[in-house]
């Protein structure tokens, strides 16, 4: 038998090497151009709502109503009316998309929105008891009861769901359950006392038209909160994403991590829904978006979450400005329609279907 001595010996076949620093570091590159690139949109949608409405404001007025306030009848409309409503849909869009590539990462369900932990009932059910049984009437009020039911309906969710030993798929079914029977809850009040329902019905539709700074201020720091440990908890759940044993075997705390996800996503549901009532398809659609963007990594779901689902929600309420003038249609059903066929697309695409 011949052997060719030339012939270099064959090397060992080990684990398949990390990707080139190279493309890492181009592939970073492309992310951050776009990620400037939505901060760029982001800032057009906010002059337009800034501007635009029942009364059309020119840019030209924007900036002086804005930093040269001198009481005109612009200047009012910017001050007192658009920039509170602006700022509470930034942060309130900020929020959901957060919350919601959070959720599906915690969950590793791409289909999960902020609401199948229960929150969004759990402050809905919350608020109109307050209304019900408290006499309950001002925007704080619904704030700090509806915090309240969120956070409630959280620590239920995971003590349900096995504290230490909870799963996603413990968490996500403690939480269908638990919204299921808080949805009859609330419907049972509504049914039975007529001033909670008139009451609810504007809450419940989702909508930036009753923003205040006063609102603002009460929800700025729980969002703020709930950012922080969103963007902390990014790193490992890119680990969950892998799967609990390979997760533990990267190093990462699964029982912290998911402790931590969830008080962000309370934090950041609760107080976005106490704002401004729930408001659907933001959290679940954004994120699918993002995913085709940036791919898998929460490092730079989060970011884009967090910029891209502003757009969308100040958008809509724009468009919901517009199409009724002089009346208005409320930025939760604007989302819906938006959303609901957007998100069926999205879907329907291979490429999202497989993230």
């Amino acid at each position: 038998m011949l052997v060719d001595r030339h012939t270099p010996p064959r090397a060992d076949t080990g684990p398949p090497s990390a990707p080139p620093r190279g493309s890492v570091a181009r592939a970073n590159a492309r992310r951050a151009a776009g990620l400037l690139l939505a901060i760029g949109l982001l800032a057009l949608v906010v002059v337009a709502s800034i501007a635009i409405g029942a009364r059309n404001v020119p840019v030209g007025h924007v900036w002086h109503g804005l930093f040269h306030y001198s009481g005109t009848d612009d200047d009012v409309v910017i001050r007192e009316l658009r920039l509170p409503r602006t700022v509470l849909g930034l942060l309130v869009g900020a929020a959901l998309g957060v919350a919601g590539a959070a959720m599906q990462a915690l969950t590793r369900n791409p289909l999960a929105d902020p609401g199948l932990l229960g929150v969004n009932a759990g402050a809905a059910a919350a608020v109109v008891s307050g209304i019900s049984f408290l006499g309950v009437s001002s925007t704080t009020g619904y704030v700090w009861f509806a915090l309240a039911g969120a956070a409630v309906v959280s620590v239920l969710v995971y003590a349900i769901g096995g504290s230490r030993s909870a799963t996603p798929v413990r968490l996500a079914l403690a939480g269908t359950a638990i919204t299921a029977l808080l949805q009859g809850w609330t419907t049972a009040v509504e049914l039975t006392d007529k001033v909670a329902l008139d009451r609810m019905r504007f809450w419940q539709v989702g909508s930036l038209s009753s923003a205040n700074m006063s609102t603002v201020r009460d929800v700025a720091p729980f969002l703020a909160v709930g950012a922080v440990l969103a963007l902390a908890s990014a790193r490992p759940l890119n680990a969950v994403a892998l799967g609990d044993d390979t997760a533990r075997g990267l190093g990462a705390k699964l029982t912290r991590t998911r402790v931590t996800v969830m008080a962000a996503i309370t934090l950041l549901c609760g107080a976005a829904t106490a704002a401004c009532g729930p408001i659907v398809f933001v959290g679940l659609m954004v994120p699918h978006v993002v995913r085709g963007i940036t791919g898998p990594d929460m490092r730079w779901i989060i970011p884009y979450a967090a910029v891209l689902s502003p757009v969308l929600l100040l958008g809509s309420d724009v468009i919901g400005r517009v199409v009724t003038r002089p009346a208005e249609l409320q930025v939760g059903i604007v989302t819906a329609v938006i959303g609901g066929p957007v998100f069926i697309a999205l879907v329907r695409r291979r490429r999202m279907a497989e993230l």
